[in-house]
């Protein structure tokens, strides 16, 4: 598995190896002990998947007390996922990054995103449908649950809506009731 920074601390690109032949191909997308080796969490006690349409964003979300890591996966359609560093001692601290996300990359290859505890997460729709599937580190916990509002003017995360090509964009009432990020409770 090849494994690549990105521009936030701890935040990681992951693409495992793939194993082609005439029947299709085969890969091996988690391992405990190539995880442990990169030094990546490798113990993941929930996994999600979620289905949404075009124009959907899902986001920013975040848990106090109980911070979730999370493994991203896109296993049909393309998402725009992003991070954003919520860690008060990090030098990046209210920084973001954007990934375009898709069951394999232009190059043909799978990837992954790993987003450590303490960041924010969300991702925005940018195919017809798309079928999103996370391992996180901690279960959900409704009461440690918080969001920051996607279109925060501090953050000023360029979403890249001109792909929607007109479709309107949808955000649940939790998510657009979401803090600003310099009202939100932090971890």
């Amino acid at each position: 598995m090849q494994i690549f920074d990105t521009p936030l601390h701890d935040v990681r690109l992951l693409r495992p190896r793939r194993f082609i032949d005439n029947r299709g191909w085969f890969a091996e997308v988690f391992n405990a002990s190539s995880f442990a080796a990169a030094q990546i969490p490798h113990t993941f006690v929930q996994d999600n998947q979620s289905f949404s349409i075009k124009g959907v964003l899902r986001g920013l979300h975040y848990q106090l007390v109980k911070p979730q890591g999370k493994l991203v996966r896109v296993l049909s359609g393309h998402i725009w996922d992003v991070a954003v560093d919520l860690r008060r001692d990090s030098p990046q601290f209210g920084k973001w990054a954007g990934f375009h996300l898709k069951p394999r990359n232009d190059d043909g290859e799978l990837e992954m995103l790993w987003i450590p505890e303490g960041f924010a997460h969300g991702f925005l729709v940018l195919s017809e449908s798309a079928d999103v599937l996370y391992k996180t580190t901690n279960p959900y916990y409704q009461e440690g649950e918080r969001a920051i509002v996607w279109n925060d003017p501090t953050l000023k995360i360029e979403w890249p809506l001109d792909i929607l090509n007109g479709t309107p964009l949808q955000v649940n009432t939790k998510d657009a009731k979401g803090s600003l990020f310099l009202n939100a409770e932090l971890p």
